[in-house]
């Protein structure tokens, strides 16, 4: 004997402070705040490196927590157009600066169109890709790590997350996303973002612990 089941399918939006435009918005603007800072610094210091190549950064602190070393690599200027290349943390400026405004104006809860806010979570996860590719090639390819390219990995981590979370409950997208917004409502989200930050804490640690404690 088969029986049929009615499925209630919960398609409220999300509700609660968690979910509002001004704390998902916030936890945006602080972390594209941290992430435009280190941007500015580490543009300093590409500066200072260009103007003096045989100066020692705040950051060289050994073989593997070095500035230097990353900065002097090619993945550090991997843009180049008319013959010249340019500093990646130049770009960070740049894009850490539309994140900061999209953030505020997430805040104030400006209406925007939903090719906007599509194209503003899309150059988020853009974003977060260049700065794990970046990551990874200086952990296993340049084998030195950058404090302030550490902390722009993680701040566009969290960045994304909270981008992530304000798509889906300020801007309604995508529009049927019903289990986006159970992932919240219940949420997950919490959960997998502390193991997301942590896994890549103890893979840092894993990998180059030896030399960081040192």
């Amino acid at each position: 004997m088969t029986s049929t089941e009615n499925v209630i399918i919960d398609e409220r939006p999300l509700r609660g402070w968690r979910h509002s435009a001004w704390w998902t918005y916030l936890v945006m603007l602080v972390a594209s705040a941290v992430a435009l800072g280190a941007s500015f610094v580490l543009a300093a210091e590409t500066l200072q490196l260009a103007r003096h190549p045989e100066s020692v950064l705040g950051c060289d602190v050994n073989s593997v927590v070095s500035c230097s070393a990353v900065a002097q690599s090619w993945q550090a200027e991997i843009i180049k157009f008319g013959g010249l290349s340019y500093p990646n943390a130049f770009f960070g400026i740049a894009a850490e600066s539309v994140f900061v405004t999209v953030a505020v104006i997430g805040m104030a809860k400006v209406a925007v169109p939903r090719w906007f806010a599509v194209c503003t979570w899309f150059g988020g996860l853009a974003a977060l890709a260049y700065a794990y590719w970046l990551f990874s090639q200086s952990m296993f390819v340049i084998q030195a790590l950058c404090p302030w390219c550490l902390t722009l990995m993680f701040s566009t981590t969290i960045q994304f997350m909270a981008l992530s979370h304000a798509t889906v409950a300020v801007r309604n997208l995508p529009a049927k996303a019903t289990g986006l917004r159970t992932y919240y409502r219940l949420g997950i989200d919490l959960m997998i973002d502390v193991l997301w930050v942590v896994t890549l804490a103890v893979l840092i640690i894993v990998v180059e612990g030896p030399a960081l404690f040192a």
